[in-house]
């Protein structure tokens, strides 16, 4: 395929560089001359492991070459890929006058291209940059239609420095944004034979994917460093704690947890982090991420309290009360919280759960639930279809499996609160309203 990269910097000299290896023909534009003629004399502008020597031979076998004329690059190839920087501002936010620049580089160029020509965002960008940035730009200095005239996608790098080269062959996934068939498709195929799944989806997941990434990474090396600063002070070593807790790939370093949702709660995780943030004050330390957590999670708890009561009902039916399906567990439930606060506003509740019904009669938390919580235990109700009858706002509180056609069974007037994602529903905003979707 014939490719330009606009940006030689180091994501656009490692994306030229590895496509022209991979035998397709490779334009690259930059406005620095001196980045231009290192690519024409087959030398590298960045340093990185592998890449001078795929630079001197993508040029010597005539697959690669660089130019700072942007028409000439557009009218040669039938995919472009932006590659500029996105620095942060004084604010954080993102300085976006490269890619604005780029665009209306291209956009200008497609006027005269004879054919359908697929831009893609290699560039990092806060979500909405694609619908609002990069493709108003493209279609007003090109006077074509997004989807018709040209293509766009959105195509994040996951390439990490010094090691981009095997990155690039060796991805954890290649994700497209895609705002047409037609576009994703052509792009795919540039990947094609690469490992790993790729994925297609919105243009606006797949900004998002790339800052969840990295703030991800950003966390976690923020977190083994308080954990490894608690295990300093109490003279444990912290690299072995943390080579103990990366073995375990079921829970630990696994997708099981990174669910977006309500808030955490049962007999273990809200003990065991206030134990931990009591010790670290304690010894002294500084613990910003650790100590957070707590509050983070009563805030999601507000988050799903402020849905339940802005949708201006008093009747309130709650599907599910324990910390999670499958047990009898009120122990710091986060919905124990959400009904208490909804009582003391004067809601009309009414709850179910089967375990927690089970459990009122014959259960090991009987005791809990008839002298701890006797107020809630008097507004529960026998079936699914109780609250289905009664209630204006349904809330589902956990996933038991019974929940999942909630939506099916209720009318028009009726609207349902989704605080675990039962089913694939998307929010409507309208009868279904998911937390986190």
């Amino acid at each position: 395929m014939k490719i330009s990269i606009f940006g030689l910097g180091y994501v656009g000299a490692v994306s030229a560089a590895c496509l022209a290896k991979e035998g397709h023909d490779v334009i690259g534009v930059d406005p620095n001359q001196t980045k231009v003629d290192l690519i024409n004399e087959g030398k590298t502008p960045i340093i990185e492991n592998e890449i001078g020597e795929i630079i001197q031979q993508s040029v010597a076998s005539g697959k690669l070459m660089a130019t700072i004329d942007a028409n000439e690059a557009i009218q040669q190839t039938e995919v472009s890929m932006i590659c500029v920087g996105t620095p942060s501002q004084a604010n954080g936010s993102l300085d976006l006058q490269y890619v604005r620049h780029v665009c209306e580089e291209i956009g200008s160029a497609l006027k005269t291209y004879h054919g359908f020509h697929v831009v893609v965002a290699r560039s990092t960008m806060l979500p909405g940059t694609m619908r609002d940035v990069i493709i108003p730009v493209l279609e007003k200095y090109s006077g074509k239609k997004a989807g018709i005239g040209f293509g766009a996608c959105n195509n994040p790098e996951f390439l990490r420095e010094g090691t981009a080269v095997y990155d690039f062959y060796h991805p954890p996934k290649t994700v497209i944004g895609e705002t047409d068939a037609k576009s994703g498709e052509i792009l795919a195929a540039i990947y094609q034979g690469l490992p790993g799944p790729l994925i297609k989806s919105s243009i606006e997941v797949t900004e998002m994917v790339k800052y969840t990434d990295n703030v991800w990474h950003a966390l976690k090396i923020s977190f083994a460093n308080e954990i490894g600063n608690i295990c300093k002070s109490l003279e444990i070593d912290g690299h072995q704690v943390m080579n103990v807790f990366c073995q375990d790939t079921k829970l630990n370093i696994s997708s099981y947890y990174m669910k977006p949702g309500f808030a955490f709660g049962g007999s273990c995780l809200p003990k065991d982090v206030r134990a931990l943030t009591y010790k670290g004050r304690t010894l002294d330390l500084d613990l910003p991420i650790l100590n957070s957590i707590l509050p983070s999670n009563k805030r999601q708890i507000e988050h799903g309290l402020h849905m339940i009561m802005s949708k201006g009902h008093r009747k309130v039916g709650v599907l599910g009360f324990s910390f999670k399906a499958g047990t009898d567990d009120l122990r710091e439930s986060p919905m124990v919280a959400v009904i208490e606060y909804l009582i003391g506003k004067g809601f009309d509740i009414r709850i179910y759960d089967l375990n927690v019904n089970i459990a009122k009669l014959v259960g090991a938390n009987k005791d809990y639930i008839l002298n701890h919580i006797p107020h809630i235990s008097r507004l529960m109700v026998d079936s699914v279809n109780d609250i289905v009858e009664y209630a204006e706002t349904i809330v589902v509180g956990n996933d038991a499996a019974e929940f999942n056609d909630i939506l099916s069974k209720t009318n028009d007037s009726q609207v349902v609160v989704d605080l675990v994602r039962v089913n694939q529903e998307v929010s409507q905003g309208g009868r279904y309203d998911g937390i986190c979707w």
